[in-house]
């Protein structure tokens, strides 16, 4: 995490505006204070479900203040494992592990949480629905109460399975001891309790809604602050519980305010209106940064921008026009224009908490800039200049338009014709009537190994599988290697053979750069930015002089 200085900032961007000088951000004595974010977007599918919102604006507002696991993420270090709803856990045998649970933690409801809530958590009705465990079937089924079931959103079975293909169930062993029964053997349960999705979420709370749009809108959770209003597409205010396990929080109020256009959430931070504003491009941080009393946090974190081959497109069909595309892209060259530098190119979908596991392949990168080598793969490709329409969304992402624009750009100047069509959603993104060809996405490393995000997003269970953007036969026969075997020298085989095939020979993707953010905030506040999305109010975070 760095952050960035008022000469850093202007000598980088050149940039120099303003000298608004405002009052400090006033506390009364003896009372918490409140703040308000602007973020460019609180949740893609309108819930607050952590099944729904499996997304970069999902963990910002869910983590690590509402939603919470059983182990935690380490939000403001090294991003691995730390005892949270469990204080220990142990491996039972290569498909069982049991946690020892946290005795007094209570839900926003005032009820304790107990093992029932954790098997809950995990059950057909709350996740998996009727889908089976790879290798095995379901087991504990007296977990699911089928009076209790809910119209779950036919996405959220799906989306549970890529995290935790072959979890047969949640044995309650007594009120703070639980067992994860796993189908087949895997080595990565441990990341997988940490990974986003496997928070826990109060039974009774589930139980006496009438509907899941009620539940999802305001869950019951452990967190630190609970929901006190939800507006879809406006705010999400969240407030301090008091009873929380790790100690009082240490704000009254977090409030996110939706605010899409970069340009109102500088001027709100600036004038007084938004004590933080998320994700910046980095070519107006000196715009804040020339402002007395205020500050720009930047990180690279764990997630790398991409963009997506759909196959059923009959020009993209040929891996060849594919590799055409990955070869004429100067990776380089956006990262300079675009981030100034502050970004970095990454050795493929790789990441380097990958060496802790030593399952980081060494000397890969992504495809050269090569345009000579592009135009001969499209001239064996018989390419005839038809159009390829690119779907975009209006900088979901920072920088997403300026970034699309600049790839059609180096795609035109070796032959390919890409089209840009602009969406408003993400499920116009999808929309499967039409001619999909190229889509932006970014992919995230949740635990230390690469099944996330390898398997978990290009698998046979991945979302470009399930939206049916990409295939590969020997890739899927790989991802079960990478979910199920014990031998860690066959594993780091398969990976390597697997950015062989997806990223060479039959490209699914192409990486872009490693994604940063970049935080405006009012610097008296000596709050700091994890290296994540995710924010960080917890009492550990918010010094007591602030």
């Amino acid at each position: 995490m760095i952050t960035l200085n008022r000469r850093h900032a202007l000598g980088l961007m050149g940039a120099a505006t303003g000298s608004l000088i405002l009052p400090g951000y006033l506390r009364a004595q003896g009372t918490r204070p409140s703040v308000t974010i602007a973020v460019q977007k609180i949740t893609n599918n309108n819930t607050l479900d952590i099944w729904n919102e499996q997304s970069n604006v999902g963990e910002r507002v869910f983590f690590p203040n509402l939603w919470e696991g059983l182990i935690l993420r380490n939000w403001m270090g090294d991003q691995g494992p730390q005892p949270g709803l469990a204080t220990e856990w142990t491996r039972i045998d290569d498909k069982t592990i049991e946690l020892k649970l946290r005795e007094g933690v209570r839900f926003h409801n005032g009820d304790e949480m107990t093992a029932e809530d954790v098997a809950f958590s995990f059950s057909p009705e709350r996740v998996f629905g009727e889908t089976q465990p790879a290798g095995g079937k379901t087991i504990f089924a007296e977990n699911f109460k089928p009076e209790t079931a809910k119209d779950l959103p036919a996405n959220i079975p799906g989306i549970g399975r890529r995290l935790w293909p072959a979890l047969a169930g949640v044995e309650v062993v007594d009120k703070y001891t639980v067992r994860f029964h796993n189908a087949t053997p895997d080595v990565t349960l441990e990341g997988r309790l940490y990974a986003f999705g496997s928070q826990i979420a109060n039974r009774r709370a589930w139980d006496e809604a009438e509907t899941y749009a009620e539940w999802a809108n305001k869950p019951v959770t452990t967190g630190p602050y609970m929901v006190e209003e939800y507006r879809p597409d406006v705010s999400l205010t969240l407030v301090a519980f008091d009873d929380y396990w790790g100690g009082h929080p240490p704000l009254e109020r977090i409030t996110f305010v939706e605010v899409p256009e970069v340009s109102s959430r500088i001027n709100g931070l600036l004038s007084g209106e938004y004590d933080f504003a998320c994700d910046l491009p980095p070519d107006q941080i000196g715009t804040v940064m020339d402002t007395d009393g205020f500050e720009v946090q930047s990180s690279t974190i764990w997630n790398h921008r991409i963009s997506v081959f759909n196959t059923q497109n009959e020009i993209l069909a040929d891996p060849l026009v594919r590799r055409a595309m990955t070869h004429a892209i100067d990776r380089d060259a956006i990262v300079q224009a675009l981030w100034g530098g502050m970004t970095k190119i990454p050795a493929g979908l790789q990441f380097e908490s990958f060496r802790s596991s030593d399952m980081f392949i060494d000397n890969w990168t992504v495809p050269e800039f090569n345009p000579d080598l592009a135009r001969d793969l499209l001239k064996q490709a018989n390419y005839k200049g038809d159009a390829i329409p690119f779907r975009l969304l209006n900088n979901y992402y920072i920088n997403q338009v300026p970034n699309g624009q600049i790839m059609v750009e180096m795609w035109q100047q070796v032959g390919l014709n890409v089209e840009i069509e602009m969406k408003e959603n993400w499920s116009q993104i999808h929309d499967p009537s039409g001619i999909k060809g190229v889509r932006d996405w970014s992919a995230s490393n949740n635990i230390n190994d690469p099944i996330t995000p390898m398997v978990v997003q290009y698998g046979p269970n991945g979302e470009v599988q399930q939206k049916k953007d990409w295939t590969n036969a020997e890739f899927n026969d790989l991802s079960i290697v990478m979910e199920t075997s014990t031998d860690h020298g066959k594993r780091k085989k398969a990976i390597a053979r697997m950015l062989e095939i997806v990223e060479r020979e039959d490209p699914a993707y192409q990486v872009l750069h490693q994604n940063a953010v970049f935080t405006g905030m009012r610097s008296e506040l000596n709050w700091k930015a994890a290296p994540a999305f995710a924010m960080d109010f917890r009492a550990s975070n918010w010094p007591s002089n602030s």
